[in-house]
């Protein structure tokens, strides 16, 4: 049949028209030009394809520059844009589409590290926007940072310290060395995730399998599931262009609690801290859930001993900013200069009264003599000459010196520490209660929907918070005297402000529910102040750099936790966050885990 039909085809073919020499000499005649595709300049589009991506020009246009008759005629459409950005191809494609249509966090970053748009590499890369969100980090950090600077100079007044400053070259302020440390932060983990991502497909690969029986080590170590996440942590090392300072010291350490706080939750989760049991009937057997009494809280009486010890012998090494704010609300202990005083006499502050303790134990806690009974004899050792105004209007029956330094005008200890509670309660009733009202203005439909719920919840918090602040203050001032009068002189002279402070972190028993927060600065600064302590004493050495290796590991080890278990990281913000950072959207893959894990559950039982 073919070669019947072909005949009749070919017959119905044109014949060809060969032109004669003259035709093929004569010019054309003059047609109008072929639409050739507009060439953008490159700088242009490199320019916008780091400063803003198509999506977000849409989205601008449509709620700003559409609004403004001028804007509207000057601004390029938002297909123009487009063009600009993804140079000949016009489909629109980011990270957050394609991670939309693929489901899990695998998925998504294996598309978002694909390269997108047309050819030569145009569109809305995953280096583009690594190096855009990387500018915008730095461009927002700086202004922050310089703002919080201008602020606290202008609080504090310190013109000295902000002429100084002003002297200082551009590229070395605190500021600018700052915004970009946190820039270059994220622009290498997103390189470095992306770069061991695709090495790990590659080796992966069929092909690579001679490397893999070559090097098994090795291989195995870069094909863990694990290996984008940690090798992206050797972008913290960027930590270091910040210079040396207590902001980096911090950064770090609230950084690595966060760390442990996220390994902690997944060997919880696992089973592998408190085990597992027997079902009932014996079938089977379930995770141990966490006793009832463990917590957070148990890390304030650590923490509080050793704080109060390095306030007493280590002021340097303890926060002064926050024990300035508790000397100030502690009139009880600490008193003011009296307005009868004469014009020579130095009235001791609260820094002279807790050097003055220090000395005290070092002297192993000397007794007191009262100037009213013996006028005549030294009543105050030579290094505790400044106590005397304060001394000298000490009760006769005072027979404890710091009894006779922290309250004076009141023989009776007891009865000074109900004073303390009847002074200090009220005020702090009252800064919890404005402050976690001020943290609920956001949930006003709760208010709204459930008024008496959130007014008990609200005065729950901020009275258990207020009992547990006044109780470790009273019982940190108290037990100094407590342990003088009742320990021998002797005993444990400089460690009984460790147990001092011990006994007033069990106080956060009270608050365990809603001070964890609280809990996890007091451990952070306790933290900061113990490794202080160690390098003055040289229990141990400081390495150079190590706060900077140290936040390396806890990127690591954040990063590891994520790829194991979105789930142990328990707020779902976070979890957008580290999302974020790794290039993969501002999104809840946990949620999004457990969401696919309860559909799969159900359609197994239907």
């Amino acid at each position: 049949m073919a070669s019947g039909s072909s005949p009749s085809r070919l017959s119905s073919v044109p014949p060809i028209e060969i032109p004669s020499p003259d035709a093929m000499s004569r010019p054309r005649p003059a047609s109008a030009p072929k639409s050739t595709p507009s060439v953008v300049d490159p700088v242009l589009r490199n320019a916008l394809r780091y400063t803003i991506s198509a999506r977000e020009y849409e989205s601008l246009h449509r709620y700003v520059i559409s609004r403004s008759r001028i804007l509207r005629k000057r601004a390029p459409t938002v297909n123009a844009v487009e063009k600009y950005i993804n140079g000949e191809s016009n489909r629109r494609t980011s990270v957050g589409r394609d991670a939309v249509r693929g489901k899990g966090k695998e998925k998504a970053v294996s598309k978002s590290l694909e390269p997108r748009g047309g050819g030569g590499g145009g569109g809305d890369s995953y280096n583009a926007r690594a190096v855009r969100h990387a500018i915008r980090v730095f461009v927002a950090t700086g202004i922050g940072a310089k703002a919080y600077e201008m602020l606290i100079a202008r609080i504090k007044g310190q013109k000295d310290s902000s002429s100084a400053q002003n002297k200082q070259p551009f590229y070395k302020s605190s500021p600018l060395r700052l915004s970009l440390s946190l820039s270059t932060i994220l622009l290498l983990y997103r390189l470095l995730f992306q770069f061991f991502t695709r090495l790990r497909a590659q080796l992966l690969d069929p092909i690579a399998a001679p490397f893999r029986e070559r090097n098994p080590r090795t291989s195995s170590t870069l094909t863990s599931p694990y290996a984008p996440a940690v090798g992206a942590g050797l972008a913290g090392l960027a930590l270091g262009i910040f210079p040396t300072q207590q902001l980096r010291v911090t950064i770090m350490i609230s950084v690595m609690f966060r760390a442990l706080e996220f390994g902690w939750n997944l060997f919880e989760d696992d089973g592998s801290i408190w085990g597992f049991r027997a079902r009932a009937g014996g079938k089977g057997v379930v995770k141990r859930e966490r006793p009832w009494w463990f917590g957070s809280w148990m890390l304030q009486p650590l923490a509080m001993g050793q704080l109060l010890h390095a306030t007493v012998f280590d002021r340097e090494s303890a926060p002064v900013g926050l024990l300035d704010l508790i000397f100030k609300h502690t009139t009880t202990y600490l008193h003011g200069a009296p307005e009868n005083l004469p014009a020579g006499v130095k009235w001791p502050g609260p820094w002279d009264i807790v050097d003055s303790l220090a000395q005290m134990a070092k002297l192993n806690w000397p007794p007191f003599v009262s100037p009213t009974l013996f006028p005549d004899e030294p009543n105050l050792p030579a290094t505790l000459t400044r106590l005397a105004p304060l001394t000298s209007q000490a009760y006769p029956i005072i027979t404890s010196l710091s009894c006779a330094s922290l309250h004076p005008g009141d023989p009776s200890c007891l009865r000074n520490y109900v004073a303390f509670w009847v002074r200090s309660f009220p005020r702090l009733g009252r800064f919890f209660l404005i402050f976690y009202s001020m943290l609920m203005l956001p949930r006003y439909k709760l208010l709204y929907n459930a008024p008496l719920h959130l007014l008990n919840r609200l005065l729950a918090r901020a009275l258990r918070l207020t009992t547990f602040a006044t109780g470790a203050m009273s019982t940190a001032w108290a037990s100094i005297c407590f342990f003088q009068t009742w320990l021998p002189r002797t005993f444990l002279p400089t460690q009984r402000f460790f147990l001092g402070g011990f006994l007033a972190g069990l106080w956060a028993f009270v608050g365990r529910r809603e001070g964890r927060s609280i809990f996890l600065y007091t451990a952070r600064t306790s933290v900061d102040s113990l490794w202080k302590v160690g390098v003055k004493r040289r229990w141990w050495r400081a390495m150079r750099g190590g706060d900077v290796w140290l936040f390396a590991l806890a990127l690591a080890i954040t990063g590891a936790v994520y790829e194991r278990d979105a789930r142990a990281i328990r707020e779902a913000n976070v979890r957008k966050g580290i999302s974020w950072l790794r290039g993969t959207g501002f999104r809840d893959w946990g949620l999004e885990d457990e969401d696919e894990l309860d559909q799969v559950g159900g359609a197994r039982e239907e």
